[in-house]
């Protein structure tokens, strides 16, 4: 069946039940209070504090949705939404390394996994182990089961080798999801995912990247030179990995939605605030037609990219068709989070093009969003195929 583009909300999409506001408000204080602090010093040192790590893992916010049995917190795929957004309007790495791990790993592992693989591996991402997902290659982006990394049969399991390139998340993980395939030949029928942790012989995590932007969130390669994998690694079955893959990023899009779209705010609050206070003239910048323009379009680019990006979230918790509510979720929240944050810099003026005012890192933050878990052009590909289809 094909897509629709118009699927009615399922619940006001800007009301928050209790529970909701107070996970937001936790999450916000954490993020004012703790996270804020130490943006600036690890942006420049391009490494997230460990200690707010172990936070991180003591709030809940590394387990969002992982049920308790497991140790997770029990919430819903919307409440990492508000995690993310509320941690990206201070710091995108922190909000970066919570999407990941809830939206992509832990999620496919709750889906996918035996009854056993969950009960080893979602103690461990609920409680203190990071989880990092590795299907990007040199030669597999866009493209994404192009990959070159192969899993030979040997005996009763398999030997991985190849390279993973961009693995967000990777000098701080014990637990890889690993995209390999079995059968070449076989195109994407043939990719497969495994459950690696690192200390594997034949596994290494290799170089870390040197960024733009969200520095303190690690993008490290991925080497494995015939790492021996168990048939009790591979995660759903063999030649299934596609699947996983592509129903994951569905539900990863709207995190890095969520992402793109604190990010925007963020950069939104500090030049209202600027504008607030500055003044020329004799009176606050603000007062100025032009810059009260400026502050009027940013805002309202934010209000439409927040309703897509709950009704996206909304509609995947309720077992609706999201597909395409995503994608242009992640399309609009990646290109209005670089404008508001180029605006903001404007705004500001002289000083927001100076490392003294937060600004100037979000702006730098910004850009990553067109380009990861599908670049803008793959979102149109995505947008388009749906419109084309329901005019059948």
């Amino acid at each position: 069946m094909p897509q629709t583009i118009d699927t009615p909300v399922v619940a006001p999409l800007t009301d928050l039940n209790e529970e909701e506001r107070l996970f937001q408000s936790s999450v916000r204080r954490f993020a004012k209070e703790r996270l804020a602090a130490h943006a600036r010093a690890m942006d420049e040192e391009g490494k997230f504090r460990s200690d707010l790590l172990r936070e991180m893992f003591s709030l809940g916010l590394m387990g969002i949705d992982i049920r308790e049995e497991y140790g997770g917190q029990g919430g819903s795929f919307f409440q990492s939404v508000l995690a993310i957004e509320e941690l990206a309007k201070v710091d995108p790495s922190a909000a970066l390394i919570v999407d990941v791990q809830n939206t992509l790993v832990s999620n496919a592992v709750e889906r996918w996994a035996s009854g056993e693989q969950k009960q080893k591996y979602l103690t461990r991402l609920a409680t203190d182990t990071v989880g990092s997902y590795a299907l990007s290659e040199a030669g597999s982006g866009s493209d994404a089961f192009a990959l070159s990394t192969r899993a030979l049969a040997d005996g009763d399991g398999y030997r991985l080798s190849g390279r993973k390139l961009w693995i967000t998340n990777a000098a701080e993980a014990d637990i890889f999801l690993i995209f390999a395939t079995i059968d070449p030949g076989a195109g994407y029928k043939g990719v497969t995912c495994f459950l690696v942790e690192r200390g594997m012989e034949g596994f290494q995590v290799g170089k870390k990247e040197d960024k733009l932007g969200i520095r303190a969130s690690s993008t490290c390669e991925l080497i494995l030179e015939d790492a021996r994998a168990g048939r009790d690694q591979v995660m759903g079955e063999p030649g299934k990995g596609y699947k996983i893959a592509i129903e994951t990023l569905n539900e990863g899009r709207i995190g890095i939605g969520a992402q793109m779209l604190g990010l925007a705010e963020g950069a939104f609050d500090h030049a209202l605030k600027y504008a607030r206070e500055r003044k020329q003239f004799g009176k606050r910048i603000g007062d100025f037609q032009g810059v009260q323009f400026e502050l009027a379009e940013m805002a309202t680019r934010i209000e439409a990219a927040r309703l897509m990006v709950y009704n996206a979230a909304r509609l995947r918790d309720a077992g609706q068709p999201f597909i395409t509510q995503a994608a242009m979720a992640k399309y609009y929240c990646s290109q209005i989070a670089e404008e508001v944050a180029s605006q903001a810099v404007e705004v500001l003026g002289g000083v927001g093009f100076t490392k003294d005012y937060p600004v100037e890192k979000l702006y730098r933050d910004a850009k990553i969003g067109r380009i990861y878990e599908g670049t803008s052009n793959m979102q149109r590909v995505t947008i388009a195929k749906a419109l084309l289809d329901e005019s059948k």
